[in-house]
């Protein structure tokens, strides 16, 4: 290395205007970048990826699970657990509870009463009106909780209720005593 070419400094430097195809060809990247994420954005929701804006329909309030008994002994002679509930349809369509769940019982059910001191039977879904509401109680349309564990000492019982069109609403409904909403 010779100390002429040690501190040689270039033959060409730019001096800072660049042509109109260099604009382009700077802006091309990018462009292309964003038109492919349009494109691929645009299909996913399309095709339904990004879900579906839904509102609120429905509200559950007046929660409750009586005690089957003041005692233990005694809650442990009764197989089965009722509820109360009041669920409110604010929409303009018709609602169904298509079933209902909790970690307490082996074993749940959807049941209707006959009529007043009538039989409770067993049905696959209830439905609550359009803008009405629907309200269970052991009196009438009710959520039967079979061979339930001991949950006389819970503050809350997690009631989970599965909805034709509104989907799963998980609630806690507090522990009252027994026959009291």
């Amino acid at each position: 290395m010779t100390a002429a070419s040690a501190g040689a400094s270039p033959a060409h430097v730019a001096t800072g205007r660049r042509g109109p195809s260099d604009a382009v060809r700077a802006a091309a990247g990018p462009l292309i970048c964003a038109l492919v994420l349009i494109a691929l954005l645009s299909a996913w929701v399309s095709t339904g990826g990004a879900g579906a804006i839904t509102h609120v329909r429905l509200q559950i309030s007046l929660a409750a699970v009586p005690m089957r008994a003041f005692t233990r002994q005694a809650a442990s002679k009764i197989d089965y657990a009722t509820t109360f509930l009041t669920i409110r349809n604010f929409s303009g369509t018709a609602d169904e509870l298509v079933s209902a769940r909790s970690p307490i019982a082996r074993r749940t059910v959807l049941t209707e009463r006959t009529g007043p001191a009538g039989h409770r039977i067993t049905v696959s879904s209830i439905e609550i009106p359009p803008h009405g509401s629907l309200n269970l109680t052991p009196f009438g349309d009710d959520i039967v909780l079979r061979n339930p564990s001991p949950f006389e000492y819970l503050q809350t019982v997690p009631l989970i209720l599965t909805f034709r069109h509104s989907g799963t609403i998980t609630i806690e409904a507090p522990v009252t005593a027994p026959g009291a909403p």
